[in-house]
């Protein structure tokens, strides 16, 4: 099952990494950035949010929809990405999950964190956007980016909203209810 029948609760439905989360919500929403080169950028005077150093992608061709419990995948993308941006783990100041709010993926998520950056992912705040704008398929990636780039700007990392009760096999530190003041540079978004 993917999508949650709370959804007469829409304020409360969604709930990433949450003990009692039963899919995700589905929803609507974009956004649109303007990507070149820095020395453009500089030359026309723009506000620069932040730098791409490094991006990678996986298909674990397991199955449909599903995913292997262990995370290897996704480790193995987080540390090619890290390893393009020249970055060691514990240059990742803030995690941009995923986290749709289904018992799998977010067991996925959580233990591809571990796998990937070690001890660093017991220290590094984690959170989910999704618990506050829903999933919007194919567009999530956009909003998520949005949400990185202004955790870095204000130094403040988002909430994952509707997380009250911990599940024990997501035991990171997954911001709880309210967002954090904390300095954020580099951030490591897996939409």
């Amino acid at each position: 099952k993917a999508t949650t029948p709370r959804n007469d609760d829409p304020e409360h439905a969604s709930r990433p990494f949450d003990g009692s989360r039963n899919g995700f919500v589905l929803a609507e929403g974009a956004a649109v950035f303007v990507l070149e080169e820095y020395e453009s950028a500089r030359r026309r005077d723009a506000h620069i949010y932040a730098e791409v150093t490094g991006y990678a992608t996986r298909s674990n061709a397991f199955h449909m929809t599903g995913l292997k419990p262990d995370g290897r995948e996704m480790a193995e993308a987080i540390r090619v990405a890290l390893d393009e941006s020249r970055a060691d783990v514990t240059a990742v100041d803030y995690i941009n999950a995923h986290g749709s709010g289904t018992k799998q993926n977010d067991r996925h998520e959580t233990a591809a964190f571990k796998r990937s950056l070690g001890q660093h992912a017991y220290e590094t705040p984690v959170s989910s956007i999704k618990s506050m704008v829903g999933h919007s398929l194919g567009a999530i990636g956009s909003v998520e980016i949005a949400a990185s780039l202004l955790a870095i700007e204000h130094n403040v990392v988002p909430p994952t909203a509707n997380l009250h009760t911990s599940d024990p096999e997501c035991d990171l530190d997954y911001v709880p209810v309210t967002a954090r003041e904390h300095r954020v540079d580099t951030v490591l978004t897996v939409g």
